[in-house]
């Protein structure tokens, strides 16, 4: 499910659970109902399952706090591309190894294939003639609060995603 602030800005993904409770204790209304007709049932009641929720009151969001890195965002900000060959990456690899000094931050880590990540080892790149095809850096943006969703999985969500994409 998506969750819209009351301005109809996305704020994040939610688990349907977490989106029907809010709807329940009115804290959210539906915006749109899914398309595949799915209703959940009660002892006493049933309900349309929403693709679409928009919280009833504004709430503010800082945007200068820093986008935490987890796999999945890391995956997604270097495309599932490695860092080293341009091949499909599968897992991630710090740029200057953990064992020799590097930070787990967005700057020293970038997606990486097996091969890759096995043979660059605890290593630096210019220990191995490597270098980078990319420029590992933090993103910036609104739309990487929507970690947990893809951006173009729902087709009832693209008029919300829209100014979020560009």
């Amino acid at each position: 499910m998506l969750l819209l602030n009351a301005s109809f800005e996305p704020l994040t993904t939610l688990p349907l659970r977490r989106a029907i409770l809010l709807v329940l204790r009115e804290k959210a209304e539906v915006v749109h109902q899914d398309d595949t007709g799915t209703v959940l049932h009660s002892a006493t009641r049933s309900y349309d399952v929403p693709s679409v929720i928009r919280l009833r009151r504004y709430i503010s969001v800082p945007y200068s706090r820093r986008v935490p890195l987890t796999r999945v965002a890391l995956m997604r900000r270097d495309r599932h591309v490695c860092g080293y060959c341009g091949k499909k990456a599968e897992t991630i690899d710090h740029v200057i190894p953990r064992s020799r000094g590097g930070a787990h931050v967005w700057e020293n880590v970038v997606a990486a294939c097996k091969p890759c990540n096995h043979r660059k080892a605890d290593k630096f790149l210019d220990e191995l003639g490597w270098e980078l095809h990319i420029t590992p850096k933090v993103p910036k943006g609104p739309h990487w609060r929507l970690i947990n969703g893809d951006l173009h999985g729902d087709p009832q969500w693209e008029p919300y995603m829209a100014h979020l994409a560009a």
